[in-house]
């Protein structure tokens, strides 16, 4: 063995995830680098090894049949690696635990509440990942992660963390200025929205104000939940949002919750994870440790 050279572990798991994918960009998201990045370490490996890997044909991309069967051999060999880790680390009483959670979810309910999680179990290091997509990111660097959505994923286990209503938001000043005693308060306002009106339509529609609201023409698009959160408390409007990411905020003050929708949220927050790590002792932990805590809020 020592006589044999070994090619570089970065090159490995660039190779691995991209002949997952069959797409740089998509690995590069679940690496957590750059494309840039992913495309240099292909053409490491594929210098070490003198072959060439991959097709790249316009913006597809296809295994050589040598890129096939190197990809059948590795992605195994790679698994075993990490297992192999997590029992060592595991035996050593020292765990690292990656969690790749949707940005609004970890700033708003999961980072307030991580110093219980450490007080409960102080032998695992957490290590956090935001990311832009709601149904997150679940690759080899990632143990467990938080999906927002309908809850068809394959080849993932999931628990729902529960059915959330849906929750208007607004700060206390600006319910000074603009009292919201009930909906038709809600004629003339400024509507926050997040990455479509869809919430806020639903909401509209359910009290009968599609014909005085025109969703299409009031309000702000923000990209995520927790800029148009921002922007309630600053008192630019009125927000909507999943009660899970905004409870902080709620039990803060920062925002009120005026009336009740009386509608509940079509998607729900999830935690998702390889169902190799199912007998994981660190991944179990946060799964009960998590399910309880949502059931608390």
């Amino acid at each position: 063995m020592s006589n044999k050279k070994l090619p570089p572990l970065n090159a490995l798991k660039a190779f691995e995830s991209a002949a997952r994918h069959l797409n740089f960009t998509k690995a590069a998201e679940e690496l957590f680098v750059t494309q840039a990045a992913v495309s240099h370490q292909i053409k490491l490996l594929e210098d070490f090894l003198s072959v060439k890997l991959f097709h790249r044909k316009n913006r597809l991309l296809e295994l050589t049949e040598l890129g096939s069967q190197y990809f059948d051999d590795i992605r195994p060999l790679l698994e075993h690696i990490a297992t192999a880790t997590d029992k060592i680390r595991q035996k050593n009483n020292r765990q690292v635990l990656t969690i790749s959670v949707p940005q609004t979810f970890g700033m708003h309910w999961l980072v307030p509440r991580l110093n219980d999680f450490h007080q409960k179990f102080p032998d695992i290091e957490v290590r956090i990942k935001g990311v832009d997509q709601d149904e997150g990111l679940l690759g080899k660097e990632i143990d467990v992660a938080i999906y927002y959505g309908a809850g068809h994923w394959q080849n993932v286990e999931s628990v729902r963390l529960g059915e959330s209503p849906l929750v208007i938001l607004a700060s206390p000043e600006y319910l000074e200025r603009y009292p919201l005693n009930g909906p038709e308060d809600l004629i003339g306002k400024t509507l926050l929205h997040v990455f479509s009106r869809n919430k806020w339509k639903r909401v509209v529609e359910h009290f009968g104000l599609l014909s005085k609201i025109d969703i299409d023409e009031i309000g702000t698009m923000f990209s995520h939940t927790f800029m148009a959160l921002q922007a309630a408390m600053h008192q630019q409007g009125i927000a909507i949002a999943n009660k899970i990411v905004a409870q902080h905020e709620l039990e803060q003050g920062h925002l009120i919750e005026p009336f009740s929708t009386g509608l509940y949220d079509e998607k729900s927050f999830y935690v998702v994870y390889p169902p190799e790590m199912s007998d994981i002792s660190k991944v179990k932990h946060f799964v009960e440790w998590i399910v309880e805590e949502i059931n608390l809020s």
